[in-house]
């Protein structure tokens, strides 16, 4: 956008990675829903396009706000007129430091996954946002104890309903076949052999285990356990374990009664609610911290309660000529009220649109509108093999208890859920091919009064679009 903008000024990305992440196969679904795939591209390929972009690949070690200069991790330093920071978050690990805690957050770390579970029986998954749900779903062959802390799966994009109608797809043996994916894969020469855990990868794309054999070592195709309201208490290495003379559980079967564990495991997880499983190792998928480290140094941020750079509504950050677009940034403005910040990738590529944007306009000094994409939430993605729309407050997000919930569910096919408040909509989770999305959309945006409609809202007899086109 920038570099649109500006033909002939230079504009430098600074990455750690030798690849770039690019859109691609965008496609606008509705006024405010994208759908779109994530593809791993040399930076090279940018360049090309652009010829006033040059892409420098190293870290970043520190930001002199007052000199307008950033100081690079291979020694050199750069001057900026003005300076954008798009440096994402990082996987929020449940214990840093031992080496059977997996974090996943990137395509580099998704693929030490891979490789550890290929020889891998049993895992605990800990978490319960997107990143786990997939996980969890996607792995055949291996056992999965999954433990979160809430009383049903998905919280972060669900309710207890959406749970339930969702659980009977992990259970199920026969599986589909998904559909193909699109991403392809740049390794850079000579990247592979190098350990690059510590190195920050981008975010995962909305399709990200696609094209990943998530298959273990046993022959089987899906065991899941599910440990609800708990968290990690403790990890213990096989030794300590042993010195601590407990007891560790086997896989828990239909009936009831959990025999204790015969077999010896690298690792043990001990539950809060008292339980011990021993496994190969520990996901730990539970969400993500702003990465602002680098930045803070000598300079004097605003930073959000959320660990993230503070931002006003034309991404600002509070010190003069710098920006920040994505997981880094913390939404400081005041919200529509049917929009709220979430880290995810669709955000993440309309802030970044934005402030690009925004940086242009001050530059020029032109006035800029907010855009558009802050108006409502809207995010499309895929859980189960099912599309999953998930509109505005969606799960009451802030509606306090002045709010109702009106239901729809086809078992195995649909389960629609709208959030009304005072007659009008305040959101909506979509599951399924509802063909809903762009009505209820409107519905949401227009904050026309519903009252009248009452339960017919969602009589499935009656078309709803032609009432509200």
């Amino acid at each position: 956008k920038l570099a649109l903008e500006f033909p002939s000024e230079d504009i430098f990305l600074v990455t750690a990675s030798p690849v770039i992440k690019a859109i691609t196969n965008f496609k606008q679904v509705s006024k405010t829903l994208e759908e779109f795939d994530v593809e791993e591209q040399p930076a090279s390929l940018l360049e090309k396009r652009y010829p006033n972009i040059k892409v420098i690949q190293s870290g970043v070690k520190q930001l002199k706000s007052d000199d307008h200069k950033i100081f690079t991790e291979d020694g050199k330093e750069y001057m900026y007129e003005k300076l954008c920071l798009c440096a994402g978050a990082k996987p929020k690990l449940i214990f840093e430091g031992n080496p059977y805690v997996l974090g996943i957050r990137d395509t580099d770390s998704a693929q030490a996954f891979q490789k550890n579970l290929a020889q891998a029986e049993r895992i605990v998954v800990v978490g319960n946002g997107g990143i786990a749900l997939e996980l969890v779903y996607e792995i055949q062959g291996c056992e999965v104890i999954w433990a979160i802390k809430d009383r049903a799966i998905g919280n972060t994009f669900f309710d207890a309903g959406a749970a339930e109608f969702l659980i009977p797809k992990l259970t199920a043996e026969k599986r589909e076949t998904p559909i193909e994916c699109k991403r392809t894969k740049y390794t850079m020469e000579g990247s592979e052999g190098k350990e690059r855990s510590d190195k920050l990868g981008s975010a995962l794309g909305p399709d990200w285990h696609e094209g990943l054999h998530l298959k273990g070592a046993k022959e089987f195709s899906h065991k899941v356990h599910i440990e609800i309201l708990c968290e990690v208490k403790k990890i213990h290495l096989q030794q300590e374990f042993i010195q601590l003379q407990r007891t560790s559980l086997t896989f828990p079967k239909e009936e009831k009664n959990v025999e204790p564990d015969e077999v010896l495991w690298p690792v043990y997880v001990e539950l809060t609610n008292g339980k011990i499983y021993g496994c190969d190792f520990i996901v730990s998928a539970t969400g993500v911290v702003p990465n602002v480290k680098p930045f803070l140094d000598g300079n004097n941020f605003a930073v959000g309660e959320d660990g993230g750079l503070k931002v006003d509504k034309h991404m600002h950050t509070s010190l003069p000529d710098i920006y920040a677009a994505g997981d880094i940034c913390t939404a400081s403005w005041e919200p529509s009220p049917v929009w709220h910040q979430m880290r995810l990738w669709t955000q993440a590529r309309q802030m970044g649109w934005y402030a690009a944007k925004c940086m242009a306009a001050d530059t020029l000094g032109e006035s800029i509108d907010t855009d558009f994409s802050f108006e409502l939430f809207a995010h499309v993605t895929k859980f189960f093999n099912y599309k999953v729309v998930v509109l505005g407050k969606y799960n009451a997000q802030g509606l306090g208890l002045d709010h109702e919930l009106m239901l729809r569910c086809t078992k195995g096919q649909e389960y629609v859920k709208v959030v009304m408040q005072n007659g009008r909509m305040m959101g909506a989770v979509l599951i399924g091919e509802t063909d809903l999305e762009e009505t209820f959309e409107n519905l949401i945006l227009n904050q026309m009064d519903l009252s009248a409609y009452g339960e017919d809202l969602l009589n499935p007899d009656i078309d709803i679009e032609d009432y509200f086109d």
